[in-house]
């Protein structure tokens, strides 16, 4: 099986140059793909490309992760519907240092024949004079060219138009394609199909600069099967850096993949053998309540993005929810997995000393509606402090039952939560 064999099962090829697949076929080539650095770190959105890169790298290709600290500069209009807010020279330089970091974790740059590269076309953009741009560059390719790109004629036609600064992103990223190619021996650009216009205008400049011959391949654009933009949740995007979406957060965005979606991502996304995903497909369809297809994907992508350990702790988390026990989970741990369920917060002097009875506290916390009704609920079995099964309507809630001190959790039949935070 060649590398196009491998994309084409997956369904990750849109677009491809004629050629492509002699290419492929015959022999090894360096690639490259950019992002830009719009923000301190990677979304979801950037995984099909970025993990394509790495199949490319296990195939004996060359992979160049390129990071736009130039580009990021200017804005790449393609796909927007109105002008980006630019950002400052430091606010690039940090986001760029950031994504490195991040590029670093799914490439392979140790490795003895085809090492993968991380590179910043700032360090051959930022240094050029716009004289330098406009005879060399910009002489090659002509208006016409550019405002027949869907990039540039969604954007002329909208109410905001275009500035000359985003409309000049096409001929930068096409030199980019050119310094790659003739430094670098860089023969093919990848991208979303967004990128389309701007990787074909680069393959036209480096016929034109050197009479030379390079590809462009392009990935489909993740949609969910209802139509809604993938990677986006109520709290926004989903990203790969912990501190903005947590590895608990990020295993639940893909435990929660809609069964109509998640073969797709198992393919898109994962590692998985074209075998493998086809039993994770017969289960959707012949066993969809066991949700075994979204635990794979989630505990791959967990996995591949934050490493075994946060894994582990995000599988711990999740099994929380379900009534697993609360051992080893900190306060912040407690404070992230039950965020999405009610809170009453109680003085920490009622609880402490002999504690507070607990019937009180359930009808406080308004898992009953009386004590009457707290009592009858926990002789039936129904209540659980910490997720352990109360049997004695005496019991009182202590502060010896404060997780760090800071939270006790109640829960009232299999999902009634009610988390209690302590001041």
């Amino acid at each position: 099986m060649s590398i196009l064999d491998e994309l084409k099962w997956r369904d990750l090829i849109y677009d491809a140059s004629d050629g492509v697949a002699d290419l492929l076929s015959r022999e090894r080539v360096t690639l490259y793909n950019g992002f830009d650095p719009t923000g301190d770190s990677l979304h979801v959105g950037h995984l099909v490309p970025l993990i394509a890169l790495a199949r490319f790298q296990r195939f004996g290709h060359t992979p160049i992760a390129l990071a736009g600290g130039g580009t990021g500069m200017i804005g790449d209009p393609s796909g927007k519907s109105q002008e980006r807010q630019l950002l400052t020279p430091a606010q690039v330089e940090a986001n760029v240092e950031a994504i490195k970091q991040q590029l670093a974790h799914f490439l392979d740059f140790e490795a003895k024949s085809n090492p993968a590269r991380v590179m910043n076309n700032a360090d051959w953009l930022a240094p050029m004079s716009m004289m330098s741009f406009l005879r060399d560059i910009g002489k090659h390719i002509t208006v016409n060219y550019m405002l027949s790109k869907d990039s540039v004629k969604s954007r002329l036609s909208s109410e905001s138009g275009i500035s000359f600064t985003e409309f000049s992103y096409m001929l930068l990223q096409s030199y980019d394609f050119a310094h790659l190619f003739q430094h670098h021996g860089c023969v093919l650009q990848t991208g979303g199909s967004d990128q389309w216009g701007n990787i074909t205008a680069g393959v036209d400049l480096i016929r034109r600069m050197t009479g030379g011959k390079a590809y462009g391949l392009v990935y489909p654009l993740i949609v969910k099967a209802d139509g809604t933009k993938f990677g986006k949740t109520e709290g926004g995007s989903v990203w790969l850096d912990a501190k903005r979406t947590s590895p608990y957060r990020f295993y639940q965005f893909w435990i929660n993949t809609d069964d109509a979606d998640v073969v797709r991502y198992l393919k898109f996304f994962t590692w998985l053998t074209e075998a493998e995903v086809a039993e994770l497909a017969h289960q959707v369809a012949t066993q969809p309540e066991k949700r075994e297809a979204q635990q794979r994907l989630a505990r791959e992508m967990t996995r591949m993005t934050h490493g075994e350990t946060a894994l582990a702790r995000a599988e711990t988390a999740s099994r929380v929810l379900f009534g697993g026990a609360l051992a080893g989970l900190t306060a912040s741990d407690v404070a992230e997995i039950f965020e999405d369920v009610p809170a009453v917060t109680l003085p920490r002097q009622q609880i402490e000393g002999d504690g507070a009875p607990l019937l009180d506290v359930l009808v406080t916390a308004k898992l009953a509606t009386s004590k009457g009704d707290a009592r009858r609920t926990v002789e039936g079995g129904g209540v659980y402090v910490n997720n352990q099964q109360v049997a004695d309507p005496a019991r009182a809630i202590s502060l010896n039952d404060a997780i760090d001190g800071q939270f006790v959790v109640l829960r009232k039949g299999r999902k009634s939560y009610c988390l209690l935070r302590l001041l």
